[in-house]
């Protein structure tokens, strides 16, 4: 099994026609992934074409879906208009959208936030690498891969992954394979200060898949997120749990890198996010180079 995605999910580009768009989805239809639909204003009625796949495009995502059956958006939509390309998501009834784009204001995400409140649909980002359900095939194709996360790295197996860092989850995902572990699901939720899947939200679902048998979850000064899912962990989470907490080395008030990692008020410090992670049991690594290593000794206790 696997979480948000597998093999059969049918997913839809926003953006498909668009520079970044059109490579990553290029990049998706090799890995396997089933990339049924694209969707651009104004030029519905085009088809993309790649390697054989041809990928009809569309005015509407509404339309779109309808047409193709697709239940999951990415976006790939420049900042001043990602926020309607995620409602319109919504709007359509997508069970899930996943914003890659960075750099969208952070009021239009409060907005974004409060006009999903309801809704069946879930958000992963923005500002975030996708994720991936590797697949069973030769180098782990014919899965699932939304985004921008490279897929030759992943492989098939047992472990979760969940990050607000994209380069790290890259780094996690080859400790791991080179290792022999493959993973379930990676999913990079990102580093804006509003967004819409959490730590917690991620590490509920890898508990109750009874496929992944081990978790890697890293995250950023910034913020109380990692606090609250380590709360929950303790309480709640039957899985072993490897961590990181990315920023230990920043200067109080700089921000690094994510818009949401940056300590204020005296909270979102990596002392505190370490600290929780311990008390609840999380086994956490003090380098990026030994994250993989961390959670391997846990499975073999």
């Amino acid at each position: 099994m696997s979480i948000l995605v597998d093999s059969n999910t049918r997913i839809l580009v926003q953006g498909i026609t668009g520079d970044f768009g059109s490579r990553h989805a290029k990049l998706s239809l090799d890995y396997g992934t089933q990339l049924v639909a694209g969707v651009t204003p104004g030029k519905g009625g085009q088809v993309f074409e790649h390697g054989g796949h041809k990928v009809p495009i569309f005015d509407t995502v509404s339309d779109a879906a309808k047409q193709t059956g697709a239940t999951v958006a990415v976006v790939f939509v420049p900042p001043p208009f990602a926020a309607d390309a995620i409602l319109e998501g919504v709007d359509a009834g997508l069970s899930l959208v996943v914003a890659i784009t960075e750099g969208i204001p952070v009021n239009d995400m409060v907005k974004v936030k409060a006009a999903m409140r309801g809704s069946k649909t879930r958000l992963i980002g923005p500002n975030c690498p996708g994720l991936v359900t590797p697949g069973t095939g030769k180098d782990s194709h014919g899965g699932c891969r939304i985004g921008i996360a490279p897929g030759y790295i992943h492989k098939r197996g047992n472990i979760g992954v969940v990050s607000r860092s994209g380069t790290l989850t890259y780094e996690a995902v080859w400790q791991l394979t080179t290792r022999g572990y493959g993973q379930s699901t990676c999913v990079g939720i990102g580093g804006d200060p509003v967004n819409g899947t959490s730590h917690r939200d991620v590490l509920e679902m890898f508990n109750d898949d009874p496929e992944t048998e081990g978790i890697i979850m890293i995250g950023e000064i910034g913020g109380t997120a990692e606090e609250e899912a380590a709360e929950w962990a303790k309480a709640h989470c039957k899985k072993p749990i490897a961590g990181f907490i990315a920023g230990a080395t920043a200067p109080p008030g700089r921000r690094m890198g994510h818009a949401g990692a940056i300590v204020s008020g005296g909270k979102g410090t990596a002392a505190a996010k370490i600290e929780a992670m311990e008390a609840a049991g999380i086994a956490v690594a003090r380098t990026p180079s030994t994250m993989a290593d961390t959670l391997i000794a846990l499975l073999k206790k």
